[in-house]
């Protein structure tokens, strides 16, 4: 049976990650990897976690499943870290919430879940997207096509083609919007183009499915949903699916959540037990350590305060890097326009060089990075910047 299996091509990213621990160059620099680091290049456990942690350790007093839909109060607080406790959808008890293996889990659920409403739905995903979108839908049988996003040339948002991509979407397909700190270009919509997004999701019908991985990493926990909360105020029904790994710093854990808002609480009960017996087949039953921790901070008043300071933290250093890099690129003689990369949000940036200078930026100099120049920008510390800055130089 194995004999006609055709080997696959790595990751790119992890492929990436390989080299880079291969490299014996002092001044390697990983700017590839999607994960928050500190100035010293760690991934760190927050303070607020291990107080979490150890309370779990204290008081679990069984190993017993879950069941499917996870834990309930993870559930119930998710569901408020993302909408607030107060939203219509809440309040008029429109929203399921289940527990899953991450992210990636929560869109694959989301992916079957679809596949149960309607076999063979088309989902429109921006183009670029996180690497990862096309082939975890696919697998799930959807048709994935794309809709315009990025101005590569300009560095900025395709807004019109984006608009008049969506107009033309057919009313039983579906569109998956990123909520924030868009993977991997970093440009967002803003408030006003939000709105205009939403309209057309009313007037053509389609279903929004809302990616939702880097909440508080780009400009607060609120702002950061304001898209996805407008967008469920516009709509009968929706699916979201949020992640813990980035804010959280739970990346290992793998912890996330999948929400299906319907039109009515009755119906919203049909599509939760479909729900369920979609992750019945695909996984059974979701693991429980990290929904612990997450309900643990966010069930006290004490260590969400203290998780909100970390979050900033985390956030301020982010975009402190993105004026950083483009100050020293300045000082290094570099006269391209790279401005744009202070108004991008999150985690990533394209950088808008060649194929070629990235590669040249990797033998050279040992700067990894995408080669569509996709650069994590928690990989940059006041200890490098000024060698990242003159090694950008040179190979422009």
């Amino acid at each position: 049976m194995f004999g006609n299996l055709q080997a696959q091509p790595a990751d790119p990213i992890l492929g990436l990650l390989a080299k880079y621990k291969e490299d014996t160059s002092v001044q390697k620099i990983d700017l590839g990897v999607g994960v928050y680091k500190n100035e010293a290049g760690h991934t760190a456990i927050l303070d607020c976690v291990k107080k979490a942690e150890k309370f779990r350790l204290d008081k679990e007093d069984t190993k017993v499943y879950l069941g499917p839909t996870g834990s309930e109060l993870f559930n119930k607080k998710a569901t408020e870290l993302i909408f607030t406790a107060e939203h219509q959808v809440l309040t008029n008890n429109r929203v399921r919430t289940v527990s899953t293996p991450g992210g990636t889990g929560a869109l694959r659920v989301a992916a079957e879940f679809i596949t149960s409403c309607k076999a063979n739905t088309t989902i429109w995903v921006s183009d670029p997207t996180w690497a990862n979108h096309t082939g975890l839908f696919k697998a799930a049988g959807l048709t994935v096509k794309t809709y315009p996003y990025y101005d590569y040339e300009n560095k900025s948002l395709d807004f019109d083609g984006m608009l008049n991509a969506l107009k033309e979407v057919a009313s039983d397909d579906i569109v998956l919007f990123h909520a924030c700190c868009h993977n991997p270009s970093g440009m967002d919509l803003n408030n006003e183009q939000w709105q205009q997004v939403c309209d057309v999701a009313k007037t053509v019908g389609f279903t929004p499915l809302i990616d939702m991985a880097y909440q508080g990493f780009g400009q607060g926990l609120d702002e950061d949903a304001y898209g996805l909360r407008l967008m469920a105020d516009s709509v009968n029904e929706m699916i979201v699916c949020s992640s813990c790994s980035k804010n959280f710093g739970l990346y290992r854990e793998r912890i996330g959540a999948c929400s299906i808002i319907a039109e009515t609480s009755l119906s919203a009960d049909i599509a939760f037990s479909v729900l369920l017996s979609d992750i019945r087949c695909i996984y059974s039953m979701p693991p429980a350590h990290g929904a612990a921790i997450v309900e643990t901070i966010l069930d006290s008043t004490e260590l969400t305060a203290q998780w909100h300071v970390e979050l900033k933290e985390m956030r301020d250093r982010i975009n402190g890097n993105r004026q950083l890099i483009v100050d020293k690129l300045i000082e290094n003689g570099v006269t391209r326009d790279f401005s744009f990369i202070t108004r991008q949000s999150g985690m990533f940036s394209f950088l808008g060089i060649t194929p070629e200078q990235v590669q040249r930026l990797q033998d050279e100099f040992s700067i990894y990075m995408v080669g569509s120049s996709r650069m994590s920008i928690a990989g940059i510390a006041n200890s490098n910047v000024d060698y990242l800055a003159k090694s950008i130089a040179k190979v422009l």
